[in-house]
């Protein structure tokens, strides 16, 4: 994994044109998406249908990356971050044990630095719809960016922890990153898609994090926070057409 210094990202959402400064403590990242050989590691018999051991692991669900983060914890001796229930998971942001990342530490890893919307020129760093391949290829084939991360454009969307939107999406959870077979501007440090926790979905894999980034019971860190999940499920009055804000959280 590498190891990522501390620092900030300023994160935009375009639909509300909202801008947060983040700032981040040091914390680790794959250098790659988890490969099919790695899955298999700390899920033993419960293979994935495409087993070409170097190329990103999918399809996974948020709820089976979440697994299988506990499942590699425990395998290393770490402490799990996850507590998980039967659609509820409570992430402990004071354990050492592996995690998806956050959205904004996600970005961050992938900018190294850079303010344009890819940290290389996209034949070169990422696979996409322009490489016309049909399905994910084997990771450390592209050029890594400035932290030493591969695949984090295009190959496979990867899952983050935040939710994609309380008010408007449920239980939906974030993805970044673009796929085999996106368009260009799917590709970009700055996209983000939601999708069900429990979708099946052909493009979509994940990276994992590790590092303790708050204290013991604390229910905000790295650019995510418990409270601003609740407040924006927290809609009063008539919803717009196809909201489905996220009730199970003012439940809490």
């Amino acid at each position: 994994m590498a190891s990522l210094p501390s620092g900030s990202i300023r994160m935009r959402d375009s639909r509300s044109a909202l801008v947060r400064e983040v700032q981040l403590r040091p914390f680790r990242l794959g250098h790659t998406p988890v490969t099919s050989a790695q899955w298999g590691q700390a899920t033993g018999p419960d293979p994935l249908p495409h087993a070409e051991p170097n190329v990103p692991a999918h399809p996974v669900t948020w709820f089976n990356a979440v697994l299988w983060c506990n499942a590699a914890s425990v395998a290393a001796g770490l402490e799990p971050a996850y507590q998980v229930g039967t659609r509820e998971v409570v992430w402990n942001v004071a354990a050492d044990g592996y995690r998806l990342p956050t959205e904004a530490e996600w970005e961050y890893a992938a900018r190294a630095g850079t303010t344009a919307p890819t940290y290389g020129s996209l034949p070169d760093i990422a696979w996409t719809a322009g490489d016309s391949v049909d399905g994910p290829q084997p990771v450390r084939l592209k050029a890594a960016n400035g932290f030493g991360l591969f695949d984090m454009l295009g190959n496979a969307w990867e899952w983050c922890w935040d939710y994609a939107n309380t008010a408007r999406y449920g239980d939906y959870r974030s993805l970044r990153g673009g796929g085999w077979d996106d368009k260009p501007w799917s590709c970009r440090a700055s996209v983000r898609r939601g999708s069900a926790p429990d979708a099946v979905l052909e493009d979509v894999g994940f990276r994992v994090a590790r590092g303790a980034v708050g204290e013991h019971g604390g229910t905000a860190a790295q650019g995510w926070s418990a409270t601003a999940d609740r407040e924006r499920a927290d809609i009063r009055g008539p919803l717009p057409i196809g909201w489905t804000p996220l009730r199970s959280l003012l439940r809490d």
